[in-house]
C-alpha cells in the first residue's frame, strides 16, 4: 500500500511539474498575449486561446499521454494506466485554476501528503469484489455492517469506481475504501421509513422560514418561534490553545536540531538545506497531527449538530451570500479554526436531502445590517453591535439581520412584512440577547456580541422577565436532545459509501 501511494505521489508531482512548464510557455506565446488583449465579446479570443493551448499541448489528454510515459518505469510496477490518468487529471485541474487566475500557485505533494487515489472503473486496479477489496494480487475483506439498511441499499446499486483513502490515527495508518455508486442516496424520509437503528431521523417541524446571520466566529439564528445567538464552534477554543503550544514546541525543537539553517535574526536561510529531526521532534509532530485530526472531526460534529438544529426548525433557511475568501484574508485564524464555508456547503446538502432548501441572497442589494423595519438605511461601523433607530427599534445587530433575512425574496427585503411581524419578534430577540448576557457573565464572549459591562449589570433582572417566551436556549435540554443521523456527502447522481478494512503488510 505504501509503495503504491508513494509511486502515485511521484507521478502526480511529475505531471504537475510538466504541466507547469507547459503553462509557462503558453503564457509567453504570442497567441496567448494577443488573446488577452482582446475583449471578451470578440469571437477570435477563444480561437487564439485554443491555438496557444494546442501548440504547447496544455490539455488534459496530453497530460494523460505524459503520465503513460512516466508509467513506463519503476512506477508501472505499482500502479496501472487508469490510476495514472486519474492522477494526471487531478494535476490538470490544479493547473487550470492557475491558468484562470483562481489560484496563485500549485503545491507539490511531499512525502505522506497524497492521501487518496482512485480508479476510473471497478474492473481494473482497485476493485470491490464479494464484500472486500481486490488490490493487485491481494484480497482484503472489508469491515461492513450487513444489517444497516443504508449500506444494503447502496451495495444493491452498480459500483462505478473505488477510491482508496489513507488516514493517520494516533500514529498508525488506516486504510479505507470509498465506493462511488450509481444513483441517488436515500432521503431522510426514506431513511426514517427504514427505521435506522443509529437514531431518529427528524424532518422539519413546519414549512416556515429561518433567518441565519453567519460571521467568522458567531452565528445568529431567528425562526418564527425561536431565536439564538451562538459562538461558532466555541468548544474548540481550548484545543486551539493546546495546538498552539505544540506548534511552538515543535518550532523550538526544529531550531535546536538545525541551527545552521537559520539566520541570526531567526529567519530561515534561503537556498537548499538539509533538515534533521530528532525522535522527540517526530513525537511532537505526531501529537500535533493527531490533535489537528481530532479538531477537524470535532468541528465536523459541531457543524452537523448546528445544521440538524436548523433543519429541524423550518424547511427554508435564508442567509446572505458571503465571500468566504474575504473571510480568510481578514479573519484567517478564526476561519481556519471554525470553517464557516464548509458549514454552509454541508447545510445546503443536508437541507436538500431533508426536503428543504437554503436560499442565499445578495448583500449588496439587501444591506440588512444597514436597514431598519421603518425603511431607513444607515451605514454603521463594525464596532457598533447594537442596532438602534430613531423609530424606536433596538436590537442586537446580528440577531436583527437574521430576523430581516426571513423576509427577503428575490434579493429584495419586504419591509412591510418585517414591520408587521416585529411586535412578536421584538420580545424574542430581546430575550435571546439577554439570555446571552446572562451566560456571558459566567465566561468570555466575543466583542462582536456587543455585550458591554453596563449591559451585563442590567441583564440579571430583565432576563428573568422574558423566560416565558418560547426560546430555545443553548444549554436547554430540548436543544441538546436532538440526535439526528448524519448524511454523508453525496453528489447529485451518485452516492458514496466508505468502509474500513484491515490490511496485511504488502
Amino acid at each position: 500500500m505504501e509503495s503504491t501511494f508513494e509511486a502515485s505521489r511521484q507521478l502526480y508531482n511529475g505531471c504537475l511539474g510538466e504541466g507547469k512548464r507547459r503553462l509557462s510557455l503558453l503564457r509567453q506565446s504570442k497567441d496567448y498575449q494577443k488573446a488577452r488583449s482582446l475583449k471578451k465579446e470578440d469571437p477570435n479570443r477563444k480561437k487564439l486561446f485554443k491555438q496557444a493551448k494546442d501548440q504547447y499541448q496544455f490539455n488534459e489528454y496530453s497530460l494523460h499521454a505524459y503520465a503513460g510515459e512516466l508509467k513506463n518505469s519503476w512506477i508501472g510496477e505499482h500502479i496501472g494506466i487508469n490510476l495514472a490518468q486519474k492522477l494526471a487529471t487531478r494535476a490538470y485541474a490544479a493547473l487550470e485554476k492557475l491558468l484562470y487566475r483562481k489560484a496563485k500557485r500549485v503545491r507539490f505533494k511531499t512525502k505522506n501528503q497524497l492521501d487518496s487515489i482512485e480508479e476510473k472503473t471497478n474492473t481494473t486496479g482497485i476493485m470491490w469484489k464479494e464484500m472486500g477489496v481486490k488490490f493487485q494480487d491481494h484480497f482484503i475483506p472489508a469491515i461492513v455492517d450487513p444489517s444497516d439498511p443504508v449500506i444494503v441499499y447502496a451495495l444493491s446499486k452498480r459500483i462505478k469506481y473505488c477510491r482508496l483513502v489513507q488516514r493517520r490515527v494516533r500514529g498508525q495508518t488506516l486504510y479505507y475504501i470509498q465506493l462511488i455508486c450509481e444513483g441517488t442516496p436515500l432521503s431522510l424520509s426514506e431513511r426514517k421509513s427504514l427505521k435506522i437503528k443509529s437514531g431518529k431521523v427528524i424532518l422539519p417541524e413546519n414549512h416556515g422560514t429561518t433567518g441565519l446571520d453567519l460571521g467568522p466566529s458567531t452565528v445568529a439564528i431567528v425562526g418564527e418561534k425561536s431565536a439564538g445567538l451562538h459562538q461558532f464552534c466555541d468548544e474548540l477554543k481550548d484545543k486551539e490553545v493546546e495546538l498552539r503550544k505544540l506548534q511552538r514546541k515543535l518550532d523550538r525543537q526544529r531550531r535546536a536540531n538545525n541551527p545552521k539553517n537559520f539566520e541570526k535574526n531567526g529567519r530561515v536561510k534561503s537556498g537548499p538545506k538539509k533538515w534533521v529531526s530528532s525522535s522527540y521532534q517526530r513525537h511532537t509532530q505526531t501529537k500535533a497531527a493527531e490533535l489537528g485530526r481530532t479538531n477537524a472531526a470535532h468541528r465536523k460534529s459541531l457543524h452537523g449538530k448546528l445544521i440538524n438544529e436548523n433543519i429541524r426548525l423550518d424547511s427554508e433557511i435564508c442567509l446572505e451570500k458571503l465571500s468566504y475568501r474575504s473571510f480568510q484574508k481578514n479573519f484567517g485564524k478564526s476561519v481556519g479554526n471554525r470553517a464557516p464555508g464548509m458549514f454552509i456547503e454541508r447545510l445546503k446538502r443536508k437541507a436538500e436531502n431533508a426536503c428543504g432548501s437554503v436560499i442565499e441572497f445578495s448583500t449588496f442589494k439587501t444591506r440588512l445590517s444597514q436597514t431598519c423595519i421603518c425603511g431607513k438605511r444607515e451605514k454603521k461601523p463594525l464596532s457598533q453591535r447594537i442596532h438602534q433607530c430613531g423609530c424606536g427599534v433596538k436590537a442586537q445587530r446580528d440577531l436583527f439581520s437574521a430576523y430581516l433575512a426571513r423576509f427577503v425574496q428575490d434579493d429584495r427585503l419586504d419591509v412591510s412584512a418585517a414591520k408587521e411581524s416585529w411586535t412578536g419578534a421584538e420580545t424574542l430577540l430581546r430575550t435571546a440577547f439577554e439570555w446571552k448576557c446572562q451566560t456571558a457573565s459566567r465566561g468570555t464572549c466575543p466583542s462582536s456580541f456587543g455585550i458591554s459591562k453596563e449591559i451585563l449589570e442590567k441583564s440579571g433582572s430583565s432576563a428573568q422577565e422574558g423566560t416565558e417566551c418560547t426560546l430555545r436556549k443553548p444549554n436547554d435540554k430540548t436543544w441538546n436532545a436532538v440526535k439526528l443521523g448524519l448524511t454523508p456527502g453525496m453528489r447529485v447522481q451518485e452516492s458514496q459509501m466508505e468502509f474500513l478494512f484491515r490490511t496485511p503488510l504488502l
